[in-house]
């Protein structure tokens, strides 16, 4: 007998603030949406607080906090995650931390993903840092485009090293945002860091892939900013939590990485980028050929965030309308009547900031046979007002799957 299952439509970065060119509405009122505004016709509306104070604004802790994890016992980094993301073990003593190829000019950051690398020529750059910097304790990982790892072994190295966000440093002097060490036992990794940061540069602007890239009309990728390192850590699986059999459709490594310390099974899409060329329909037809098998589907849109720290408000709209028409509505034409459907993003990413924010962001949950409140539209005005109220913490997956 075939289980009724459960989609979470996750659409990175989706949220916003009232924008003067759009009236004073949001991209995501703004935009047509019909599937996200059927879901919280049909079902119930709030908020969910993904981002609480005392953690780092980044996907890695939307995520958990959409999933239910515990922040305080399981938050380890973003690096270890990406790490699980690409299947690349990690001993006790080894520290990951995240590294962003991206865009400097006369010291300033100007791109933080080096004008979305194309993932060969990053590739190439990746192996070139191994060559140039890399040891038996210090190895570079090529991830997907500018989205990379760096894995420091020993004891030598520590994890408590602070670093901030390249997306929320654009137009930044970089030697104002540099590692810092949390203890004194620290500093020679922060140390280490920054060291790499500066001597990185130069090596990366004069390689032939760069050259190559600037004769195409491309950003050149001749910055290194590593960030959110730290330890593998102990997170609970979703069938410990919640009793579920749970996957997920994602294409970028932290939310493939999330998905497998939590237990989900990765379904994998051809096609799938992290970018608006993404694979909509694939990943659509994916959740739909998966349903019958899992508890949960994470179907996780990456497209809209990329496009939201990039400022662009066309895009953006853009975006949001085609992980609508071609995602969201697909699956619900096709799915069967019994299925939950859940739709929220992990984080609002205003276009005029172009970084993460703690807005708490709208939910709609649409249940078989649950009576719907009264929200006609998915988006940051109305969902406050539905009946589900504030969620925060494991609010959403406990609603989901109450044990």
């Amino acid at each position: 007998m075939k289980r009724a299952g459960t989609i979470i439509f996750l659409g990175d970065g989706m949220a916003d603030d009232p924008i003067p060119e759009l009236d004073g509405r949001t991209p995501l009122e703004a935009a047509r949406t019909p599937g996200m505004d059927r879901i919280a016709r049909e079902g119930r509306c709030g908020t969910l607080l993904t981002l609480p104070e005392g953690y780092p604004t980044s996907s890695d802790v939307a995520n958990m906090s959409v999933l239910g994890c515990d922040l305080a016992r399981e938050y380890c980094g973003r690096g270890p995650l990406e790490a699980a993301g690409r299947g690349i073990p990690l001993g006790p003593d080894d520290v990951a931390f995240r590294v962003n190829l991206t865009t400097v000019a006369d010291g300033v950051l100007t791109d933080f993903s080096g004008g979305h690398i194309p993932p060969a020529p990053a590739a190439v750059l990746i192996d070139a840092l191994n060559e140039q910097f890399g040891a038996d304790d210090i190895r570079f990982h090529a991830g997907v485009s500018y989205r990379n790892l760096l894995v420091l072994s020993g004891r030598r190295f520590s994890a408590e090293v602070a670093t901030e966000k390249p997306d929320d440093n654009q137009g930044a002097r970089i030697a104002e945002h540099l590692p810092r060490a949390r203890t004194a036992d620290a500093e020679p990794t922060a140390a280490f860091l920054r060291t790499l940061m500066l001597e990185a540069a130069p090596f990366l602007d004069d390689h032939p892939v760069n050259a190559a890239l600037r004769k195409e009309g491309h950003p050149p990728a001749n910055g290194l900013w590593p960030w959110s390192g730290g330890k593998a850590g102990a997170i609970r699986t979703l069938a410990e939590r919640c009793g579920i059999r749970a996957a997920v459709i994602s294409a970028v490594d932290v939310i493939v990485g999330l998905g497998r310390c939590l237990g989900m099974e990765r379904l994998e899409v051809p096609g799938a980028t992290g970018y608006v060329d993404t694979n909509y329909e694939g990943k659509a037809d994916a959740a739909l050929e998966a349903l019958g098998a899992y508890d949960l589907i994470y179907l996780h849109v990456e497209a809209i965030d990329e496009v939201s720290h990039a400022g662009d408000l066309e895009m953006k709209m853009r975006a949001i309308e085609d992980f609508d028409h071609r995602v969201v509505q697909r699956v619900l034409d096709r799915m069967p009547d019994d299925t939950t459907v859940a739709v929220l993003p992990d984080h609002p990413v205003p276009v005029a900031l172009r970084k993460h924010t703690r807005t708490p962001v709208p939910v709609a949950v649409r249940r078989p046979g649950e009576p719907p409140d009264r929200v006609q539209t998915f988006s940051e005005s109305a969902c406050p007002a539905g009946a589900l109220g504030a969620l925060r913490g494991p609010g959403l997956i406990n609603l989901l799957f109450p044990r």
